[in-house]
């Protein structure tokens, strides 16, 4: 599934949870009795998407253009329930702002090969991370809003254990 072309056309504030419907419905069709867990995260800068690198050229261009800026983290969260027919969906958005990036910081981060998989090029758990500050829900940054899933499983009848 190649998640780009599914949110191409969307605005960022759409994407993340067209995206984690995607998915969720191609497993769901697979394993129809099942329930199903899907999401996807997205950062946006402005109504620009910023997904994940294709390899270290592009996420050096995707860190400096968050150097300096605030941009938002967006994750789609979906929750399918085979059994009982609940389809259920939401979208956590959170507001980062990066710090300023010297060249040597991007390049440095960069060989970290910390990048690789990432919205944005970079991992706010990660050990440099360039965050400045956040408001909003930090697991939606790291990429699964737990409260959000916890809440839509509970929906969907799924009473997650501890």
């Amino acid at each position: 599934m190649d998640e780009a072309l599914i949110g191409r056309g969307l605005p960022a504030s759409e994407a993340a949870l067209a995206i984690a419907r995607a998915k969720g419905e191609a497993v769901s069709a697979q394993f129809p009795e099942d329930v199903v867990l899907a999401a996807d995260t997205i950062v946006a800068l402005e109504e620009t998407i910023l997904g994940k690198a294709a390899d270290a050229a592009e996420a050096r261009g995707i860190l400096s253009r968050l150097s300096g800026t605030f941009h938002q983290v967006i994750t789609g969260v979906v929750v399918i329930n085979g059994r009982s027919g609940a389809r259920l969906g939401q979208q956590v958005v959170s507001t980062v702002e990066m710090k300023p990036l010297t060249s040597e910081e991007i390049e440095a981060y960069i060989a970290s090969h910390q990048w690789r998989g990432k919205a944005g090029a970079y991992g706010i758990q990660d050990s440099d991370p360039f965050v400045r500050r956040m408001s909003g829900c930090l697991t939606n940054i790291v990429g699964l809003p737990m409260t959000t899933t916890r809440k839509l499983l509970g929906e969907a009848g799924i009473e997650p254990g501890g």
